[in-house]
C-alpha cells in the first residue's frame, strides 16, 4: 500500500473513530453526565464548547462563526500541503502526523458545521438525530462534542501555598475527544522528530 493510500486510512479510521464516539456520547448522555473510565483515574464527561481544542472558548455567536471559517480555510491549507509532501514522497512520518492533524481539523468541524442541524439539545435528556422540529443551531454555528477527562491529581492546594490556599487543584484539567487528541499527536510527533521529518524535505 503507497503512503497516499496509508495516509488516507488513517484520516478515515480518526474520522469514523472520532464521529461514532461523539454520536453515542450525544445520543446517550446528557451534558454533565459521567461514566467512569479508570476508576477516579479517568472518565467520559460530556461537554459541548462553542470554541477551540480543549474546551477553549472565542465569544459570541461572530467570534464563533469566525472560528468555523478559519478552521475551514484551515483545513483547505493542510490538505494542499499533505498533498504536496505525499507528491515529493517525503519522510511518512511527516506525513501522517500533517495527515492525523487534518483528521483532527476535520472531525471538529463537522461538529461546529453540522451538529446544530442534526441534532437536538443534550440539557435534560440524550440528544435526537435528526429531529422532527430541527435541530438547535444553524449551520456553522453547532458545538463541539469533547468527553475525555482525566483528573490524574485531584486534591486542593496546601494551606500554606502562598497562592490559591486551599482551592481545588485539578491535573490534567481540559476535557477533549479524538480529533484533539489526534491534532495534539501530530503536533508533539512533528515537534519531537523534526530533524529527522525535514531531513530531506526540499
Amino acid at each position: 500500500m503507497s503512503v497516499g493510500k496509508k495516509s488516507l486510512l488513517l484520516i478515515l479510521c480518526i474520522l469514523v473513530a472520532d464521529q461514532i464516539l461523539k454520536i453515542w456520547v450525544k445520543t446517550h448522555m446528557t451534558i454533565g453526565e459521567e461514566i467512569p473510565l479508570f476508576g477516579k483515574w479517568g472518565m467520559l464527561h460530556f461537554i459541548e464548547n462553542n470554541g477551540m481544542a480543549f474546551g477553549m472558548e472565542m465569544g459570541g455567536k461572530a467570534g464563533k462563526i469566525l472560528l468555523s471559517v478559519f478552521r475551514i480555510f484551515a483545513i483547505i491549507a493542510i490538505s494542499l500541503f499533505l498533498s504536496s509532501l505525499i507528491r515529493k514522497k517525503v519522510n511518512a512520518g511527516l506525513i501522517f502526523a500533517v495527515s492525523a492533524i487534518l483528521a483532527g481539523a476535520i472531525g471538529n468541524i463537522i461538529d461546529s458545521a453540522f451538529y446544530g442541524l442534526i441534532f437536538s439539545e443534550s440539557f435534560t435528556q440524550p440528544a435526537v438525530m435528526f429531529p422532527k422540529e430541527g435541530g438547535y443551531a444553524s449551520f456553522l454555528l453547532g458545538r463541539v462534542v469533547d468527553m475525555f477527562y482525566f483528573p490524574v491529581i485531584n486534591t486542593q492546594w496546601p494551606e500554606w501555598s502562598p497562592f490559591r490556599a486551599g482551592e481545588s487543584l485539578v491535573f490534567f484539567r481540559p476535557i477533549f475527544n479524538i480529533a484533539d487528541s489526534a491534532i495534539t499527536c501530530g503536533v508533539v510527533a512533528i515537534l519531537l522528530f523534526q530533524k529527522r521529518m525535514f531531513r530531506d524535505f526540499n
